[in-house]
């Protein structure tokens, strides 16, 4: 049984999330020590419990120690077969991160997910960012994926609802040279339990830094509606990468749209093919199929996944010059 510390490097959900996907994808069983060690919480908490369970139904594993609060944890994987399954997070723990841990996985064999939890929350890729910023490339590799946002979900409320349906596909390998088309972006901008005014203001607001600092009009979808309770979001998108801001309290509707704008604008600057947070994303399914990406940063969460693919025996070369490029090692 392979034994990794949950505490190396970032020390935080994305080992726990990453482990157990990569246990079910090399059938390799796994025991995860001091889980979450980095944080000032450490132990399992009700998201990574729902990731643990969404690999767990996709490959049969048998789990233990996975508990609120646990610091260990066994997990023993199957046959990855499809499945569906529905999962409540809890609260508003993030639904795309329970994604994160699953797709990857369903992929190889096909498999449907309903999650209710929290759609846009900190320190997590938005609903709207997973749609069109990561699923599409995946799509482009081969992967075949349809997302319905069936209702958003804030914090602290949650009781958003995401269904996720990943065919069987086979990923071609990753390329450097995988340009979205130049028109494809865009502007999402959404709230719940406020006036639509305000994800019209948002908008607004992020299309205007945005015409300043690219020159080029974003094309805007709002989506503003009732919801469990309050909240607000706005994605923005060009190409592989993209900004989120989100709406709080007190803090003004233009804010957000510029928060958002000014987060995609500052990972453009960059350079390279994905952003920051595509770049750590990407490196279990450059791990399985194999290739290359470019992105401007070679951040900690993506230094701790290379750590942890290379426990499962998978090398990631790093090659960082003006910008800095992932490629699976020859027979990895």
């Amino acid at each position: 049984m392979l034994v990794i510390d949950g505490s190396h490097l970032e020390g935080g959900g994305q080992i726990v999330r990453s482990a157990v996907a990569l246990s079910a994808l090399t059938g390799t069983p796994v025991r995860i020590e001091r889980i979450r060690g980095g944080r000032q919480q450490p132990g399992l908490r009700p998201q990574h419990l729902a990731a643990i369970a969404a690999v767990a139904a996709a490959c049969n594993a048998g789990v233990t120690g996975c508990t609120t609060g646990s610091r260990e944890l066994e997990f023993t994987p199957g046959r990855i077969s499809p499945c569906e399954i529905s999962i409540d997070v809890g609260t508003a723990g993030s639904i795309p991160l329970v994604i994160q841990a699953w797709l990857p996985v369903a992929i190889r064999s096909g498999g449907v997910i309903t999650l209710s939890g929290g759609t846009e929350v900190e320190r997590s890729p938005s609903i709207d960012y997973f749609t069109n910023v990561l699923v599409p490339f995946l799509e482009m590799h081969g992967a075949r994926i349809s997302v319905d946002i069936i209702r958003r979900g804030y914090y602290p409320r949650g009781g958003g609802v995401v269904r996720v349906d990943a065919e069987p596909s086979v990923l071609n390998q990753l390329s450097p040279d995988c340009h979205r088309p130049g028109g494809d972006r865009g502007i999402r901008s959404c709230s719940t339990g406020l006036p639509a005014h305000v994800a019209e203001r948002q908008a607004r607001a992020a299309a205007s830094r945005l015409f300043q600092c690219m020159g080029l009009e974003f094309p805007v979808t709002l989506d503003a509606g009732p919801g469990p309770g309050t909240g607000s979001s706005c994605t923005v998108w060009r190409g592989w990468m993209g900004g989120t801001g989100l709406g709080r309290r007190g803090y003004p509707a233009e804010s957000v749209g510029e928060d958002a704008a000014l987060a995609l604008v500052r990972e453009w600057e960059g350079d390279g093919l994905v952003d920051s947070y595509m770049a750590d994303q990407l490196l279990i399914y450059l791990g399985m199929a194999g290739g290359a990406y470019t992105s401007h940063t070679f951040t900690l969460h993506a230094r701790t996944m290379c750590w942890l693919l290379a426990q499962f025996g998978i090398h990631i070369l790093i090659s960082e010059e003006e910008i800095v490029r992932f490629e699976r090692a020859a027979g990895a």
